[in-house]
């Protein structure tokens, strides 16, 4: 459930100016996957339809060598303080993990302006924000960070130390001899530790102030100063230390046998505790405690915006054409943008000592500027001719220099044609272009996780041998490379100051119809067509590793960095970790087209108010995509996941009828309907259409005596509608989440919303 606030007040000041100001408040409630019996568990549906999965770091723990056919140790569990065969029952991780995030906002503001006289007009903004949120997931633990296990580990029961294959002699060596050391990795859960939680603060300001007014009958200027900053607080809870990990995993006897970890008896690290993963119930709080390591993050994003433009009228100039009344209407404009990123994890984020981080997070600092010019021109050609009653063209042109020496050009043509009245024609031809911004160009590249699927690993991968060779499987390899249960691989992800610019072409044309014969009635009809070239992204890593066996192109098949050992892309989260490389390129282009649909029909009903009604809908004619030059153009539209991500579908569209009373009530209810989509990949489990219905009341009481009030309260999805469920989703890159992709459907169910605004 979410809780609005708002209240405004107004100061008048002799009708040459005024001063409004407004205070907010916004409460959201958490809800957890847990509440949700679609999202209660993480689905696998590679197996076999909505099959209950999960993370194969376990409460019990994991252990194995992943030699797979040769394996020394296979997977084994513990149990008491034995180890015996994993029976791959995998640790649900899914009902602690956020499908709404708790959050708190509060809100502020002024805006004001005071005339002088018509030359001069001062007026100021100011608008402050605080938001606080909590981001939880399911425990940390210890990610397979260990390659090996110490056979005079006191901790170990006789059986289990024969089980991961040591010998008599490795298990009666001296504590710290590296002969005693046997392959092995660990996945353990901290379940004990509970969830991890990101608390986030955002703090932002923003400051305008500027004049406007007349220089003359045909001219006028307006000029302002936007200055902006946002700070960034963020405290990173309850994960765990790799480096306290691996110390607390190797443990020799001390002092009268007693297990201590090596790094006590040689100094390196006094306050080290073992970690006892080796005996059901035999992880202690203190062992917990000196696990836990807590992440700091600071940042600010500062922008400083310079902007000053004139107005003119150039009719008095002569420049009207001869079958128009009016001349042109023109804008000349210079602006300076300087912006600055400054963010600062501590020290245990940059080292990558986060266990479940999925790796270092990078310092960002670097600064961007440009300069801008921009010339604007409205031209009536024709007015109150036959069969024209309005013919208007619209032009414009802005010229951008960045600092780090890249130049852009963007610019537009764009018409209006009205025959007669009530049937308009409308169209128009754009070129935009987007300087990479301070993160995509100056993020240094580091270890991350990307969600899929490693097309040769398992037992039967659905490469053939010879398409894996090209990604570095060897022959022996090839059937054995683990899989990771949990469907996520290391990347390697940045940013790249060598990015160009990209460029997009836009096409519009479009009619809106409002005839006199239908009085409240509108129609418009809009087809588009988007085309962007050298487009910033980064290159989905599932997407590299398919392209190189299928292609062999070393420029795919050099991101692709496989462990020597057994092949895998997964085990390990140091810098030399295996990984596939995915930094920000410009890639191949993105195309889409189709039609915007809006209709509206607003009507009374005598004594009983008015009714309205509207429909806006889009049909996605096409979604083409090329994600490298020379690779193959996909079509996206309709379909969700592999390389195309993100549900597409074809159709969606918001009917909503709202009743206006004379008593102070209004009433709502819209109609959201979306399209079904179909896997990419080919798989049969796709997701079908769905509809959404939603209820609302506003209440303007006038009896309160103090100013306005409009009280709101609704429902969204009144029917209970659950989202389309797949286990596919939650490979959606950033989008999946608990078996569905929020933000295409409804995931919370039933959704109840209460809001008050007060102007005074």
């Amino acid at each position: 459930m979410a809780v609005v606030m708002m209240s405004t007040l107004q100061w008048v000041f002799d009708g040459k100016g005024n001063i409004t100001a407004y205070l907010g408040y916004r409460q959201i409630n958490p809800v957890t996957q847990s509440e949700r019996d679609f999202s209660a568990c993480s689905i696998d549906d590679a197996d076999g339809p909505h099959s209950c999965a999960g993370s194969a770091t376990l409460p019990t723990g994991l252990f194995t060598d992943f030699g797979g056919a040769t394996s020394n140790t296979g997977y084994l569990t513990v149990a008491g303080n034995q180890f015996v065969p994993w029976d791959y029952s995998y640790y649900n991780y899914a009902p602690a993990n956020h499908f709404q995030r708790p959050d708190e906002r509060f809100t502020a503001g002024m805006f004001g302006h005071y005339e002088v006289n018509e030359h001069f007009e001062a007026y100021a903004e100011f608008q402050f924000m605080d938001d606080k949120t909590n981001a939880q997931i399911a425990p940390s633990g210890a990610f397979f960070v260990t390659t090996s296990l110490n056979c005079n580990n006191p901790l170990l029961s006789a059986q289990q130390a024969g089980a991961v294959g040591c010998t008599g002699a490795q298990i009666a060596a001296a504590a710290g001899d590296p002969t005693a050391n046997v392959p092995l990795y660990i996945g353990r859960r901290n379940v004990e530790g509970g969830p991890r939680n990101d608390d986030i603060q955002h703090t932002s300001y923003r400051l305008l102030f500027g004049a406007k007014g007349e220089i003359n009958d045909d001219w006028s200027y307006d000029a302002f100063v936007n200055i902006s900053r946002t700070d960034l607080s963020e405290l990173y809870n309850n994960d765990l230390s790799t480096t306290r990990v691996t110390r607390a995993l190797n443990v020799v006897a001390g002092p009268g046998g007693a297990p201590t970890c090596q790094s006590v008896v040689d100094g390196s690290d006094p306050t080290c505790v073992p970690w006892n993963v080796f005996q059901t119930g035999g992880v202690t709080q203190a062992q917990i405690n000196y696990l836990f390591i807590d992440l700091f993050a600071q940042g600010s994003l500062k922008q400083d915006q310079y902007v000053g433009f004139v107005s003119g009228d150039l009719t008095n100039y002569g420049f009207v054409s001869p079958m128009a009344e009016d001349g042109m209407q023109i804008v000349l404009g210079g602006e300076f943008r300087d912006e600055r990123m400054d963010y600062k994890p501590d020290a245990g984020y940059t080292s990558g000592d986060g266990a479940g981080q999925g790796g270092p997070t990078a310092a960002v600092n670097g600064a961007l500027d440009v300069t801008e010019f921009f010339v604007e021109a409205q031209i009536p050609i024709a007015q109150n001719q036959d069969w024209i009653e309005s013919l208007t063209l619209d032009v414009g042109y802005r010229y951008s220099d960045y600092s780090i020496g890249k130049k852009t050009d963007t610019y537009k043509f764009q018409g209006e044609y009205t025959p007669v009245s009530g049937f308009k024609l409308r169209g128009g031809y754009s070129r935009a272009s987007r300087v990479a911004n301070i993160r995509e160009l100056f993020e240094p590249q580091n270890l991350g996780l990307w969600a899929g699927v490693d097309p040769c690993a398992g037992p039967t991968p659905a490469q053939s041998a010879a398409q894996c060779a090209n990604s570095g499987v060897t022959a022996a390899q090839y059937g054995t490379i683990p899989l990771s249960p949990a469907g996520q691989y290391n990347g390697v992800f940045g940013g790249n100051p060598n990015l160009d610019p990209e460029k997009s072409n836009s096409f519009t044309v479009g009619a809106v119809f409002t005839p006199d014969q239908i009085p409240g009635f509108q129609l418009s009809i809009d087809y588009w067509s988007i085309t962007i070239k050298n487009a910033i992204d980064d290159v989905q890593p599932e997407f590299i590793v398919n392209q190189c066996g299928l292609t062999g192109d070393p420029a795919f098949c050099n991101l692709v960095n496989r462990s020597p050992a057994n092949g895998n892309l997964w085990i390990g989260s140091s810098a030399t970790a295996p990984n596939v490389t995915s930094t920000n390129v410009n890639i191949g282009f993105f195309e889409t087209s189709g039609i915007d649909i809006a209709t509206s029909y607003a009507m009374e009903v005598g004594d009983y108010g008015s009714l309205d009604f509207s429909m806006r809908g889009t049909w996605t004619e096409k979604w083409l995509q090329q994600l490298a030059p020379g690779a193959a153009i996909e079509e996206c539209a309709g379909f969700f996941g592999g390389s195309c991500q993100r549900p597409r579908p074809e159709w969606k569209h918001t009917l909503s009828s709202t009743w206006t009373t004379p008593w102070d009530l209004s009433f709502n209810a819209s109609w959201r309907f979306i399209k079904g989509v179909d896997n990419f990949q080919g798989n049969p489990r796709s997701a079908g259409d769905e509809s959404y219905l939603d209820l609302s009341m506003a209440y303007t009481p006038q009896w309160i005596g103090y100013g306005e009030t409009v009280v709101n309260i609704g429902v969204s999805n009144v029917l209970d509608n659950d989202p389309p469920i797949n286990g596919f989703f939650n490979n959606v890159s950033t989008f999946g989440n608990g078996n569905t992709v929020p933000g295409t459907w409804d995931t919370l169910g039933r959704y109840m919303f209460f809001g008050v605004t007060q102007k005074f």
